[in-house]
């Protein structure tokens, strides 16, 4: 008889009744503080379904609108890699990792140093993502200024497709046309149209202005996304004491006000369609003036919006592996870890921004290769372990004496590769054979790494 149970480590939920609270006051926004939505044929759409608009761009809407909107988008979301396989199923605490978009300056492997962004390193960062066995998806990394920025995007996702079989989480921000073209290249690349309704492999990210603004190119992008099955992440940015409240609760209600909107106006266009909730919440530093990616702030809100995703059913995207530090450093590796695992623990499904340096504003090849290790070990602690006669080992522990060891007992051979975490790049030796091996430190070893990779066939 199997009686194995399971230990599995997360966070405690959010009170019911607080969760209660934000929901009420996210309602509270919709029905009498509304949002600017900037295009007509939404417009008109939200008021033939029961809105109320006034001034010809502010919408108004109802509670039950939110609520069927809730009942329709679809709890679970499967996105296939390029062969065709199931690689992240999106529903419950099932956590992925992958990196972010669009970096503006990279750390170049090479010298070290901070410089604009080129395509190379977007191909680079897809290359080594590839073979790094804790990435699961794969964003754009860098922002090509040797590009030109009208369709740049059309680039970015050819060199990504052309270098990983892993999901893709894409951006755009050229117009509707860049989009189709996307599409398109993603609907080849599966077979056809059908095929990726069946299968999608890639993501669209869509973000909006905030507060409550719904800018056209973004419904734009929510609109193409419903009437064609791609899974979106449509989610707000509150730079909290700027575009949103300088309070964790105020913030978090106006953003999840937010995306509820733009789960009405896509699921009206299309229901069923796939929809993943979510939010970027965090401070600008009052002293600083920088929007911090590092802020324990954004890992509390990161926790929160999981928790409403699990009360709605929906699908939720999250941010961590980032820092602000501006180089590799014992701040970044702090940062990294925490929020990695606070974002884990707390069930979020797609963990985006993995390497992100400066307050996202620059990347480094080195950092994707430590946080490979820290989400081994996020996800060594998120597996938990199973309990039962073969892992309590209790005829073992009776065999072996008091003050014996375990160390020759075939259970220890059959087990220790699989009861314990073992890291690829971070440093297990006594001094002696670490000095014997070149005395390198972390950065040095990922440098290493990141060579071997990009030569490796």
């Amino acid at each position: 008889m199997d009686n194995t149970s399971k230990i599995r480590l997360s966070i405690a939920p959010v009170d019911e009744k607080h969760l209660d609270s934000l929901h009420k006051a996210s309602l509270e926004i919709l029905a009498h503080t509304g949002l600017n939505v900037h295009s007509a044929p939404v417009r008109e759409m939200l008021a033939n379904a029961g809105t109320i608009v006034k001034d010809d761009l502010r919408v108004y809407i109802p509670a039950a609108l939110v609520e069927n909107a809730l009942a329709s988008a679809p709890s679970k979301i499967e996105i296939y890699n390029r062969k065709a396989s199931v690689a992240m199923t999106l529903e419950g605490e099932n956590s992925y990792f992958g990196t972010g978009s669009d970096l503006e300056y990279s750390i170049d492997s090479n010298n070290l140093q901070r410089r604009e962004s080129i395509l190379e390193d977007v191909k680079q960062a897809t290359q080594i993502c590839e073979k790094l066995s804790n990435i699961d998806f794969v964003m754009s990394y860098a922002l090509p200024n040797d590009i030109p920025a009208p369709g740049c995007e059309i680039e970015q996702f050819k060199v990504m497709l052309e270098n990983t079989v892993k999901p893709i989480i894409m951006t755009e921000y050229s117009g509707k046309g860049t989009l189709e073209h996307i599409h398109k290249m993603a609907c080849q690349s599966c077979g056809g149209e059908a095929n990726f309704r069946q299968a999608p492999n890639y993501i669209l990210y869509g973000q909006f202005i905030s507060p409550l603004q719904h800018d056209a190119g973004a419904l734009d992008r929510l609109m193409f996304c419903a009437g064609n099955a791609i899974p979106i992440v449509y989610v707000p940015t509150i730079m909290m004491g700027v575009t949103g409240p300088v309070t964790l609760a105020g913030a978090i209600a106006l953003a999840n006000a937010e995306c509820l909107a733009g789960l009405v106006m896509h699921q009206l266009k299309a229901p069923g369609a796939p929809f993943i909730y979510g939010g970027c919440i965090s401070p600008l530093d009052m002293k600083t003036t920088v929007y911090s990616y590092g802020a324990p702030e954004w890992r509390l809100a990161d926790v929160v919006l999981s928790q409403l995703s699990l009360r709605y059913k929906l699908p939720v995207f999250g941010t961590a592996g980032a820092t602000d530090s501006k180089v590799i450093d014992a701040q970044a590796g702090a940062e990294w870890a925490y929020s990695l695992l606070a974002c884990a623990l707390a069930g979020t499904n797609l963990i985006h921004d993995v390497g992100y340096m400066e307050s996202g504003l620059s990347g480094s090849l080195e950092a994707l290769v430590i946080c490979n290790d820290i989400i081994g070990m996020v996800k060594r602690i998120i597996s938990g372990f199973e309990i039962n006669e073969e892992t309590l080992a209790l005829d073992i522990i009776n065999r072996v004496d008091p003050a014996g060891h375990f160390t020759g007992e075939e259970h220890t051979l059959n087990n220790f590769k699989k009861a314990v975490w073992y890291p690829s790049i971070m440093e297990r030796n006594n001094f002696e054979m670490w000095q014997k091996s070149g005395g390198k430190d972390i950065l040095v070893r990922a440098g290493d790494t990141v060579r071997e990779l990009l030569t490796k066939q």
